[in-house]
């Protein structure tokens, strides 16, 4: 499924989200000049589970959140971020919103590492963190309306659906590939977007009756 917008307006801009996705877009444009050069590129700012359990490289869990692997994946981490990027960042304001980004997509890392051990091979790519703003989101706007484009055999069709059953479904997927790839080296971490996933929606839990009082508008 495709999300194209929710229904819930931003209260205000959301700067934070908008920087975001400016320098992980403006990263990957430098990845495209560096043509052959990329792949040293590519391991020396992407995350290696061997090199962090080993103390080494310890930057490349910030880093390896700006590199990407290719056009469809910093599209679709960067679709994902816009539209449910602004109003967790009106929940959790400017700050807070950067600092629930870095922690999820840092469990994310870290659920990663724990069923990578000893892999020598980079991890990069925004979707940790993203999964985490995918996670608040699920708590504080459960009910909010998602418009997305979803498969029916073999026919593309738009539907407006639950915030909590987009979500959830999209949960529940990367939970079953993420069990299929336990040994198998799939080339995706969903276990990556497990963490961040489990890591925004503990932190939204956590400011949630605070978000309430102080925002104008009901958290779902």
């Amino acid at each position: 499924m495709i999300p194209i917008k929710d229904d819930i307006p931003s209260q205000k801009k959301p700067i934070t989200t908008i920087i975001l996705i400016f320098l992980n877009v403006l990263v990957f444009i430098y990845q495209l000049s560096l043509g052959r050069e990329v792949n040293t590129f590519i391991y020396y700012f992407g995350m290696i589970p061997r090199d962090i359990l080993l103390g080494h490289n310890l930057y490349t869990l910030i880093s390896s959140m700006f590199v990407h692997g290719g056009f469809w994946h910093i599209l679709g981490n960067m679709l994902y971020l816009w539209i449910f990027g602004d109003n967790v960042e009106d929940a959790f304001g400017h700050i807070g919103f950067l600092i629930m980004y870095l922690i999820s997509g840092l469990a994310g890392s870290a659920i990663h590492i724990l069923t990578a051990l000893g892999s020598k091979v980079p991890t990069i790519g925004a979707s940790g963190a993203i999964s985490g703003v995918l996670g608040a989101y699920f708590i504080l706007y459960p009910r909010a309306q998602v418009l997305a484009l979803v498969p029916i055999f073999f026919f593309l069709r738009f539907m407006a659906l639950p915030a909590f059953l987009f979500l959830g479904f999209w949960f529940i997927l990367q939970l079953l590939y993420g069990a299929g790839s336990i040994g198998g080296g799939a080339g995706v971490a969903f276990f990556a977007h497990i963490g961040g996933f489990i890591a925004g929606a503990l932190l939204a839990l956590l400011v949630r009756n605070r978000i309430r009082r102080r925002i104008r508008y009901e958290i779902y």
